[in-house]
């Protein structure tokens, strides 16, 4: 696989990673840990070097098992894993913290869960509103002169707390969510990140799976999957939305593609500092996205999708009213 720099940080990572939230958190009936294990060899066996996990992912088994997984290939990958969210003993979360001493004591647990003596990309998960971009930034930047972390990002931050965070300690990359149903980082946050030469990371590429084609109005989900509670996976949502589905199947029957990778390849045409993490529990959906990079979009190409997306317009919001005020602060 192709490999990319996220911005101007020296960060060197495969052009597609891997989105591992998925593999036992969120979406329906968990992985076990020996298929999960197995499936993340696999990726890196194909090519795929960057991971993106999370302590509030399981919480905390997901850490455990990316670690597990990586550990004989550790100095081949790149692992990003994230703090911010408020989780108490039992697993419950209740807010943000991005406290000082808990971003530390955050740390140094992630070290033990992943079994490593460095976090390569250490990413606020969501931006505190009771502690300054600065002070996270700071803390953050004396752990990595500490070599505990190795780089520091920003997950679903709005355009102004980037450049304070930057301002303070270099930010290597941003995560949000970005795809063809969900193009709201064009407005203000890629012009940013370009100027301030900082990578991004889409998370979500694939509209949580709404844009591979194999989800339609009929689709049941596992009771304990998220998209149970998101408006935009609602039925008459999904139902409403099967024209961008339309469109990249049209398009993928053009490229002998499949839907999936025409939408990879075009995040991947978008800027040379973008690197998608897409994910899968499915061997076969691995190897599917990962070859999304051998696809090349034209400029007809996308002026085709550009001009299609013109005139379709996206039913139901991202996420639940309780959880979208927590983003883009």
């Amino acid at each position: 696989m192709q490999k990319r720099f996220l911005g101007n940080s020296g960060l060197e990572v495969s052009a597609i990673g891997f989105g591992c939230m998925g593999i036992n958190f969120a979406y329906g009936q968990p992985m076990d840990t020996e298929n999960a294990v197995t499936l993340l060899r696999k990726a890196h066996e194909i090519g795929i070097t960057f991971f993106d996990t999370a302590e509030a992912y399981g919480p905390f088994t997901n850490e455990k098992i990316v670690g597990e997984a990586l550990a004989p290939v550790r100095d081949d990958v790149v692992i990003a894993t994230k703090f911010g969210f408020k989780i108490d003993d039992n697993g419950g979360q209740s807010g943000m913290d991005s406290r000082p001493q808990n971003i530390r004591a955050v740390a140094e647990a992630s070290l033990k869960r992943l079994g490593t003596d460095r976090i390569d990309l250490l990413y606020q998960h969501r931006v505190d509103p009771d502690v300054p971009i600065e002070e996270v930034a700071g803390t953050v930047g004396r752990l990595i002169a500490e070599g505990k972390v190795k780089h520091f990002g920003l997950s679903e931050a709005g355009a102004e707390t980037i450049r304070r965070a930057h301002a303070e300690y270099p930010v290597a990359a941003v995560q949000s969510e970005y795809s063809l149903w969900w193009r709201e980082p064009e407005d203000d946050i890629l012009p940013v990140l370009e100027e301030l030469g900082i990578g991004f990371v889409p998370f979500s590429p694939l509209g949580k799976g709404f844009l591979t084609g194999a989800i339609d109005d009929q689709t049941q989900f596992d009771d304990g999957d998220f998209r149970n509670i998101v408006p935009r996976f609602s039925a008459d949502a999904r139902k409403a939305n099967q024209g961008l589905v339309r469109l990249l199947g049209k398009i993928a029957g053009q490229k002998e593609a499949t839907p999936a990778q025409i939408a990879l390849a075009w995040l991947l045409a978008q800027k040379p500092w973008i690197v998608p993490i897409p994910g899968t529990t499915k061997l076969h959906r691995l190897a599917e996205n990962t070859k999304a990079d051998d696809i090349d979009l034209s400029a007809s190409d996308l002026g085709e999708i550009a001009d299609a997306l013109s005139e379709i317009k996206v039913v139901g919001d991202r996420y639940p009213a309780h959880l979208q005020q927590r983003i883009n602060r």
